[in-house]
């Protein structure tokens, strides 16, 4: 087949700075063909910097292009469902800016209308490419070398990290904090080195220590403390239908030593803590002839996390393949996140509908 078309919805700072590069190295696979963005600056600069021959301050003008046939939806999380919807209705494949959605109602009208129109939804969670979670992945899901995992603690934590731009501390806008900005994708991250079990339950709480004072450093930008209307940090317990649990931290702000993306999977026949952002990237912890072992692997490859996820969505479409990160996984952490929030407000455990 010919080139993919693809189209850019929202051309700020993760469509100039991983998706437009991703598309930009495919040169025998896609091309991207227009940009959309309700600022015209911004949209003729990302255009100019990528050499994109159209550009647009209508989406629907985008979305009416027949030599597009793809696209990014690279915009605030409040406007994930209303693009992503008119995207799949226009025939469109569409990778989808995590999280999916700001809450799982809005994620479901966006998966089931993917089922309905057969259109592929991909959601943008690249740390499942990295290198350390594909080797992972093989040696507990292929491999078994975990044996049953039955527990996981998952840390997105930041210890000054408050965004002093966009929109990451309005509520209405992203549909919360940490928790739903850098939380989600420890967890998919996680739940995808778990076989990605049925959630049926959490337990949570949210606070808002820092975020509404003006003595606290901001090491991402000063952000407004009047419009901060999120939690920054946030904490639940998650139980799934197997048995397994998952504890889950996440932080914009927090008085810690150091900021934290890992997790530690528990099995009963080995271990393993996963930094794919550190040094060692992986260690596993295991057993053997009574003897304890702590192993960490020697090489793994150089791989930038946000170009195979592009390019996993590009190959997928001409290859004809299923989603690499299906919205079915982008509703089932939207529904863990909504009930860890839920709980939160209410003090007691909610319930989790992971059908779709």
């Amino acid at each position: 087949m010919s080139k993919l078309g693809i189209g850019i919805i929202g051309s700020g700072g993760i469509a100039q700075g991983q998706h437009m590069p991703a598309y930009a190295r495919l040169t025998e696979k896609a091309q991207i063909v227009a940009v959309a963005d309700v600022n015209e600056a911004t949209a003729r600069q990302a255009a100019e910097r990528f050499e994109v021959p159209h550009i647009y301050t209508d989406f629907q003008e985008l979305l009416a292009r027949d030599d597009v046939q793809a696209v990014s939806v690279c915009t605030p999380n409040f406007m994930h469902r209303d693009l992503t919807i008119a995207a799949l209705k226009a025939g469109k494949h569409v990778l989808c800016e995590k999280p999916l959605a700001r809450s799982a109602p809005e994620a479901r009208e966006m998966v089931l209308t993917a089922r309905e129109t057969g259109k592929m939804l991909q959601v943008a969670l690249q740390w499942r490419f990295t290198s350390a979670a594909q080797f992972l992945h093989r040696f507990i899901r292929e491999e078994g070398k975990l044996g049953e995992v039955y527990y996981a603690r998952a840390h997105a934590l930041r210890r000054r990290g408050i965004p002093g731009w966009g929109v990451f501390i309005d509520k209405e806008k992203q549909g919360g904090g940490p928790l739903i900005d850098i939380g989600v994708h420890i967890l998919d991250a996680t739940l995808f080195l778990m076989g990605y079990p049925k959630p049926v339950s959490a337990f949570g709480t949210t606070y808002a220590k820092f975020g509404h004072r003006k003595d606290v450093v901001g090491l991402m930008g000063q952000w407004d403390v009047d419009r901060f209307s999120v939690e920054d940090y946030a904490v639940g317990l998650i139980k799934f239908e197997n048995g397994a649990t998952v504890l889950l931290e996440s932080s914009f702000c927090a008085n810690i030593g150091e900021d934290e993306f890992n997790t530690t999977l528990l099995g009963d026949k080995a271990g393993v803590y996963a930094n794919p952002m550190g040094s060692p990237p992986i260690q596993i912890f295991t057993e053997e002839n009574k003897t304890l072992y702590n192993v960490e692997p020697a090489h793994l490859p150089n791989v930038n996390a946000y170009h195979a996820e592009v390019e996993a969505f590009v190959d997928a479409i001409i290859g004809g393949k299923p989603s690499p990160v299906p919205g079915e996984h982008g509703y089932i952490l939207n529904a863990i996140l909504d009930a860890i929030y839920e709980s939160s407000e209410t003090g007691r455990e909610a319930r989790i509908d992971a059908n779709v």
